[in-house]
């Protein structure tokens, strides 16, 4: 009856041995395929960047040729999106931010 027990055992640990390598397996290949869209995300981003800095380029001549000040544009883009974000959230202290800075009332660390 010892044997009966023993190859019970044996047999319970064989059958997990065999569900523990199916799951290693398993997760190979899930990592496996993570890697590989990680690898295409990043290639498809760093295109996106570069497409995104072409466009830039072109903006840029453009505006140069017909005399829009980008910096302002940039500038006033900011403001009014800090506005409405600032809109958006608590009412009292958050809308006089702007204010002050258009006044130049900043602190020097924000002027640099």
């Amino acid at each position: 009856m010892g044997f009966g027990d023993t190859a019970k055992r044996i047999q319970t640990l064989a059958d997990k041995a065999e569900q523990t390598y199916k799951r290693l397996n398993d997760l190979r290949d899930e990592v496996d395929r993570t890697q590989t869209t990680v690898s295409d995300t990043g290639e498809r981003v760093r295109a996106l960047e570069n497409e995104m800095a072409e466009q830039r380029a072109v903006l840029d001549a453009v505006a140069r040729e017909v005399g829009v000040d980008l910096d302002s544009v940039s500038a006033q883009a900011h403001i009014t999106e800090a506005e409405t974000t600032t809109g958006d959230g608590a009412d009292a202290g958050t809308d006089t931010v702007p204010e002050n800075d258009d006044e130049g009332t900043g602190s020097p660390a924000t002027e640099s």
